[in-house]
């Protein structure tokens, strides 16, 4: 492998990392930012080569920080909320058992460009520069992406270790047959839609209707477009056109957003929104959050690559029909 496909990897799994936890904590999901506590405290001593514990394991209900290095003098916080408020908040605690220590502020899944160029309220004169001290996913990368090559393949392994995502495939598609039977029986109140399909670019429609962030999540789930396809057509073979009334519910969901959200956050309340009728199915059997969460993302990338959510790129400004 080569150094551009380590940083790319890279670059994908710390992207899809943030992404996941701002999705799940609109679900109330939390789990994913305790794992990512932990994760970037390993991942900033390999970067760093720092000697960050949990500050737990030194003093227990630590108020504002989540993290210490003991030898070097630092104190981090570990936050999925990137604030002016919630950075000064953490400063404004009793931190004065600190003096002489560097504080380092971590935004997991927001970009916190803006903070960087602020100026905070440091009580208790901690040595805090936003400019340096204050880290995104962006500004990880630029720093990782002028790393020598063999400090890059290190990053690579250790976060190919940690960021294991690939999920069983039978499991899969299993969860998928069983959330597209709850689906196919959930009541939208929708009026019955058109499909037309409509030939396009995967790439230029998400180029055309600005998903930045939900890219991530189209680009990493297209493969499963053949799956689903299996799967509706099993059911069309049992003469159950399941495939319709979903199709047909989950546009009417993006149609009553489309007008009011941007189109990423359009595209993350629209899969949040189906989880929810999944949740308030008589028929649904609870399987684990992030197995629900997964299906649902799928679903909606393959709706989205069959032109039934999202505007046609090809020379029109209506929505794919």
């Amino acid at each position: 492998m080569n150094r551009a496909n380590y940083f790319n990897f890279i670059e994908e799994k710390l992207c899809l990392l943030a992404l996941r936890i701002e999705m799940r904590g609109g679900l109330n999901i939390l789990d994913h930012h305790l794992h990512s506590e932990n994760f970037y405290l390993h991942f900033f001593n390999l970067l760093f080569d720092w000697q960050l514990l949990n500050i737990n394991t030194v003093q227990q209900n630590a108020a504002g920080i989540d993290l210490i290095d003991t030898t070097n003098k630092i104190i981090v916080q570990v936050s999925a909320t990137a604030t002016k408020q919630k950075i000064e908040s953490a400063l404004a605690k009793d931190l004065s058992i600190y003096q002489g220590y560097s504080f380092k502020f971590i935004s997991i899944s927001k970009n916190a460009k803006d903070l960087r160029t602020k100026k905070f309220m440091n009580p208790h004169n901690l040595i805090f520069s936003p400019e340096k001290d204050i880290f995104d996913i962006s500004s990880l990368l630029a720093l990782i992406k002028e790393l020598k090559a063999t400090r890059l393949k290190e990053i690579y392994e250790f976060i190919k270790d940690e960021l294991k995502s690939e999920p069983d495939p039978d499991k899969v598609e299993s969860n998928l047959t069983t959330i597209i039977k709850i689906l196919s029986k959930v009541d939208w109140e929708q009026e019955i839609l058109g499909f037309e399909t409509v030939p396009f670019d995967i790439e230029a429609k998400i180029t055309y209707n600005q998903l930045d962030t939900a890219r991530i999540l189209i680009d990493e789930y297209k493969i499963h477009h053949s799956r689903i396809n299996k799967i509706y057509s099993d059911f069309n073979k049992q003469g159950v056109n399941k495939s319709f009334s979903i199709l047909n519910g989950i546009r009417s969901e993006y149609l009553s957003l489309n007008s009011v959200d941007s189109p990423d956050q359009c595209f993350f309340t629209i899969i949040k929104k189906v989880v929810e009728k999944i949740r308030a199915s008589a028929n649904y059997t609870p399987i684990p959050d992030e197995e629900l969460e997964l299906c649902v993302q799928i679903l909606v990338v393959d709706v989205f690559i069959r032109c039934k959510i999202f505007e046609n790129p090809i020379g029109n400004n209506n929505a794919c029909s």
